[in-house]
């Protein structure tokens, strides 16, 4: 089986591998540059930044990698419209959003001709993405990392999707290992996001702790709790994602109104940034229900040689 490329309105990659747009603070330039670099499509994760930091990122993988670099800003965020602008300003290749709908990022896309991906996980909301100019869609599953739009597992609804739209699709959830890429690819989908695989890279921009609890989590200890911008969410089970998921968590001692909705029962965003930190009481560890796959941190060179080997000794034994 050969890896196809990925091609998403005029742009190509060599490589059909998204790397998921992790926050807060976790795909930065560095990382969302060297998957680029290796063919893949990069991606900067916009939300909880501030304009200027963006642009600063955005300036800074372009310095890095003339490949694709994308940008995922959650639509759930304050501020949104405005980090679309800058991101776009800043010569960004491609928009990828989730965490709710917008019908701006479209207008946006087409104003300045910019690929815009949203993240779906329904028919429906695939159907309406098309209809309003999405070059492609994400198809996350429940089994995928951070916040999630449905509890079903990628396999069970990507198929109906597939079937009824004409533009590419891309699977998200449990895709961490080159005989998952394998797996789903057969399905017919057009490429893969991958957000766990890249969080356990060493241009992930988290704390050595968070990359010791990558690679020592088990699937079973990934846990669904409820985030605070109302969706629910996997993380890595410690003491306090348990008493988030209990309804009991440490309300905010401030807030800094980063969301549009929030239950305010705590921050998310301070959350993520100690998770990011390596702070194991206070931090909120986001993760796939693939992260049992994990077992030692690689570069994101190392992840793609594994992959490219994978796929050609596959051909090989054809």
């Amino acid at each position: 089986m050969k890896l196809p490329e990925l091609k998403i309105g005029k742009l190509k990659a060599a490589f059909p591998i998204i790397q998921g747009g992790m926050a807060v603070k976790i795909s930065m330039a560095e990382l969302a540059a060297a998957v680029a670099n290796e063919g893949g499509i990069g991606v900067i994760a916009g939300t909880a930044l501030k304009p200027s930091e963006l642009r600063e990122e955005i300036i800074k993988a372009r310095k890095l990698s003339d490949g694709i670099i994308g940008v995922n800003i959650m639509y759930a965020a304050r501020g949104f419209k405005k980090l679309l602008n800058i991101s776009v300003e800043s010569g960004i290749d491609l928009i990828i959003s989730g965490a709710g709908f917008s019908r701006d990022m479209f207008t946006i896309g087409k104003k300045t001709d910019t690929p815009v991906i949203p993240i779906v996980s329904s028919l429906k909301l695939a159907r309406i993405s098309e209809k309003l100019g999405a070059a492609a869609v994400v198809v996350e599953g429940g089994n995928a990392g951070g916040h999630l739009g449905s509890d079903k597992d990628v396999k069970d609804i990507i198929v109906e999707i597939k079937e009824n739209i004409n533009i590419p699709v891309i699977a998200a959830g449990d895709i961490v290992t080159p005989e998952d890429i394998k797996d789903i690819l057969k399905i017919g989908v057009d490429g893969v996001q991958m957000g766990t695989r890249f969080l356990a890279s060493r241009e992930a921009a988290i704390s050595d702790v968070f990359k010791e609890l990558c690679v020592k989590a088990k699937s079973s200890d990934v846990i669904k709790i409820m985030s605070s911008v109302g969706l629910k969410a996997n993380a890595i089970k410690t003491e306090f994602a348990e008493r988030v998921k209990a309804g009991n968590p440490d309300p905010p001692v401030r807030c800094d109104k980063c969301l549009k909705h929030c239950l305010e029962n705590f921050c998310i965003k301070d959350a993520l940034l100690a998770a990011k930190g390596g702070d194991l009481e206070k931090g909120i560890f986001f993760t796939g229900e693939g992260i049992g796959k994990i077992d030692e941190i690689l570069s994101v060179k190392e992840i793609f040689t594994r992959i490219k080997e994978y796929f050609s000794n596959q051909l090989e034994l054809c």
